[in-house]
């Protein structure tokens, strides 16, 4: 039967109990056993897709359309396990079928509560995903303490009692802060954290220290002391400059093995060597390349987790040291851009910030720069060429402006925004994209088909089309009945190309997302030149 781990952390929200999760599933994938990781959010959205990127971060789509929580980019990028719907459960979806069930006389009068109704569902939920999996990590957002995560620990509580502790386990992170003035580690927010989990019905079997620093012996023995766990299950796990060293760093403190001894795994040690070859790929990179993202969502870095992922693997792969700049498209220098390597510019919803878009995209078109447009920025990418190219001043998209007569962005005949669920109108998950052949896409995908995931609900407007091809620009990806625009790109230019997908949801550190690689190759070649005010000299970066 399938073994469970559930994933709970303490003291401070955001110590890592997602890095810790995938880090878990690589190494225990590296031991030859399945896996599937899972996201228990309290939040009573019933998903992300509504929420604010500042709030919440990024929303990751997976291959079935689900718009979800960013943990879930971290699990798939970590094991390569492709993750569905059921893989994220939120408070707001539990009760949304419940009250559903309750509606349709379901519960045949009962009166319906926390436990056993929420708890029941939630466990339904749990035990749904794993499919006879060997391993089902699932992670419990929030930490010990919140009101809002209750229920799912009460829910794991009882999953325990119902398969016995020989098939479920807990490994709860937690912080040991670093006090400065007396340059002390403090081990009690810890020991607190672990008391509030026991008086839940819940002891944990590992805890993972966060920390700034390694922790000595000294610590780690304190923590064993006094929140009752063995010595070999009190993992630390420092701030490293990559994530991607995190599963290594976690092997070597042992929390594999420990899982391994907990739930009689009976596996040997795993075999870390690709995970090593591709780290290894780092080693003596002397090229740094300045890449920048222009985008509107820069209060939580998190906001495009899945896009900063993306450039760091296609980096990896070139062998070339990504230096990462952040240009708020409401306020720059188009100046600033002179001195880039490439730009990305990502999806995002809303009218705020476009016009520095699109005048951001005019310069990089103008001026050879390596662009690469993702959703919204191939939207941008054609109302630009729209303007300026084909003479279309007023050239706009109906998302931005409603009663433009040139919308060169549009909803599809068949979207409907009247809809209660303002979810209902968007594309969601994998589409197939036929490349034309003879085109940048076809060199970067080598496929006539390929299947990538989309999260938006406007498209190239087709009573355009003829106009913008006959000045110039490429339709290089379309749907297979050619009535969707999926890829643009323009000829003469060292990397000009958008998607109305967003390929960096599936790109692995050790496969990068095509797109994203072909970016950066093209990134490399480009010699920077800088212009110095004083003496009017060039100087070539």
């Amino acid at each position: 039967m399938t073994k469970y781990i559930f994933v709970t952390g303490g003291v401070v929200s955001g110590l890592g109990k997602g890095i810790t999760s995938a880090s878990l599933g690589n190494l225990l994938k590296s031991r030859g056993l399945s896996v599937v990781n899972q996201k228990l959010d309290p939040y009573i959205n019933v998903d992300p897709d509504t929420m604010n990127p500042f709030q919440h971060g990024e929303v990751f789509v997976t291959e079935d359309g689900a718009t979800t929580d960013l943990d879930l980019g971290h699990y798939e990028r970590f094991t390569g396990v492709n993750l569905r719907k059921d893989a994220n459960v939120t408070t707001g979806s539990i009760y949304r079928k419940v009250i559903d069930r309750e509606r349709k006389g379901d519960y045949l009068g009962d009166t319906v509560q926390v436990i056993p109704h929420i708890t029941d569902e939630i466990k339904r939920r749990i035990k749904g995903i794993s499919n006879d999996v060997d391993v089902q990590i699932t992670e419990i957002g929030g930490t010990v303490g919140d009101i809002e995560i209750l229920p799912f620990l009460e829910a794991a509580r009882q999953i325990r009692k119902e398969f016995g502790q020989e098939n479920v386990m807990f490994v709860h992170v937690t912080l040991v802060p670093f006090i400065g003035p007396s340059t002390e580690l403090k081990t009690k927010p810890t020991q607190h954290s672990v008391s509030m989990l026991r008086s839940y019905g819940i002891s944990p079997d590992i805890i993972v220290l966060r920390s700034e620093q390694e922790l000595n012996d000294e610590i780690k023995n304190k923590v064993s002391l006094f929140c009752d766990v063995s010595i070999d299950n009190v993992i630390n796990a420092p701030d490293l400059d990559d994530i991607y060293d995190i599963p290594i760093k976690m092997h070597e403190e042992g929390l594999d093995s420990s899982v391994n001894t907990r739930l009689s795994l009976n596996t040997k040690d795993p075999n870390l060597t690709q995970w090593k070859q591709m780290l290894s790929l780092k080693d003596g990179v002397q090229q740094n390349i300045k890449i920048a993202i222009l985008g509107k969502y820069f209060g939580l870095p998190d906001s495009y987790m899945s896009v900063v992922e993306a450039l760091k693997h296609a980096c990896l792969q070139n062998k070339v040291n990504l230096d990462l700049l952040w240009i708020d498209a409401d306020n720059f220098d188009l100046d600033e851009l002179k001195k880039l390597n490439g730009v990305v510019v990502p999806g995002g919803f809303g009218y705020r910030g476009i016009e520095g878009k699109i005048l951001a995209i005019e310069f990089l078109r103008k001026n050879k720069i390596p662009f690469l447009g993702i959703c919204l920025g191939l939207q941008c990418a054609v109302i630009e060429f729209a303007r300026n190219v084909c003479g279309i001043s007023d050239a706009n998209s109906t998302e931005f402006s409603q009663t433009t007569k040139n919308p060169v962005i549009d909803l599809l005949p068949n979207q409907n925004l009247e809809d209660d669920d303002i979810g209902a109108s968007m594309r969601l998950g994998t589409y197939p994209c036929k490349i034309q052949s003879d085109t940048t896409a076809n060199k970067i995908y080598n496929n006539e088909i390929v299947y990538e995931r989309h999260r938006h609900r406007y498209e190239v407007n087709n009573k355009f089309r003829k106009n913008l091809e006959d000045n110039g620009l490429i339709f290089s990806g379309l749907s297979p009945d050619e009535d969707l625009i999926e890829m643009i790109e323009l000829k003469d230019h060292p990397y000009f190309v958008a998607s109305q997908f967003h390929p960096e949801f599936k790109s692995r550190p050790w496969e990068p997302a095509p797109m994203f690689n072909s970016f950066i190759a093209a990134s490399k070649n480009i010699e920077i030149v800088i212009e110095n005010v004083e003496d009017g000299q060039k100087v070539k970066d």
